[in-house]
């Protein structure tokens, strides 16, 4: 009884320096809420407010004039086509890499882990270069291309191959880590109970990665319509025809047309804030999906 009680006074001891140790006084608690929140909206809220309050700075008809201009038009097709074909092809590469990576063990894995982070250590321009250097007229398969009728730099294929490389990396770095927290225990029971290969995938899989791979989808499209680098390399800048929305912003401010400009910003910017409130919601559901994990 004498051990039991001196126990419960060093458990309650630890439990009150712990409560302590984490505690903070409530001025610097609201010093540090209060400089977040002024960061925030310093940097984040008060440029978004400027984009929209200047894209509607001659009123909703002018701004719908603006959305309607053929050119603008023709930009934000292009954008939506190149998202509809990156991101499905970089969903296929992305399931492919995180299942090779995470269920299997082979030579080189370190090496295939090491080339899906490249896109994020390499500048967007050096990327849009390298497919310059790779089809340009002047490279080894330019020649080739051009006698074919392939054009690959200054249309569509090289816009959707650049961007495709500068977003390979999000489906699959979402879901290595989390295939590789569940581990193949799921996988293979399933196999021991006589299912397919693509039965295991379609019926267990699938569903233990839905919300991580909705949410790594949902990163790469945001990225794939926002890029401006490697797609400014590639495309051109042939108005109507290579000219992403991003690419159109551009060329409408350095025209001064400021109104036009931050028109097309502001369904960049409304692209964002849809995709926060989206990440937000699927980040909730991301992490419930690992706490469950974790107590089975």
């Amino acid at each position: 009884m004498a051990h039991d009680a001196t126990t419960s006074q060093t458990s309650s001891g630890n439990t009150e320096l712990v409560r302590v140790a984490t505690s903070e006084h409530r001025l610097a608690r609201y010093t540090l809420i209060g400089l977040a929140l002024c960061f925030v909206a310093l940097f984040l809220v008060l440029p978004l407010a400027a984009v929209f309050r200047e894209a509607l700075r001659n009123g909703p008809g002018e701004f719908l004039t603006v959305l309607s201009d053929p050119e603008t038009f023709a930009a934000i097709e292009l954008t939506l086509l190149v998202a509809v074909i990156a991101v499905p092809l970089n969903l296929v590469f992305g399931i492919a890499a995180a299942w090779a990576i995470a269920k299997f063990e082979f030579k080189g894995k370190a090496f295939l882990t090491t080339l899906i982070d490249l896109p994020f250590s390499v500048s967007p321009v050096i990327s849009g270069l390298v497919f310059v250097l790779l089809f340009g007229s002047h490279s080894l398969l330019g020649p080739w291309l051009q006698s074919h009728g392939i054009q690959i730099l200054f249309a569509v294929p090289g816009i959707v191959l650049a961007t495709v490389f500068v977003t390979f990396p999000f489906v699959a770095r979402e879901l290595i880590p989390l295939m590789q927290e569940q581990g193949t225990s799921d996988e293979e029971a399933a196999l021991s109970l006589g299912a397919s290969g693509w039965q295991t995938f379609w019926y267990v899989t699938l569903p233990n990665i839905k919300w991580g791979l909705l949410y790594g989808v949902l990163l790469c499209n945001a990225r794939a319509m926002g890029e401006f680098g490697a797609v400014s390399v590639v495309s051109g800048h042939i108005r109507g025809l290579t000219n992403t929305m991003p690419l159109q912003v551009e060329i409408l401010y350095n025209e001064y047309n400021f109104v036009a400009a931050f028109a097309v910003a502001t369904l960049l910017a409304l692209l964002a804030l849809v995709t926060l409130v989206l990440k937000s919601l699927l980040e909730m559901k991301y992490s419930a999906q690992i706490a469950a994990s974790r107590r089975h």
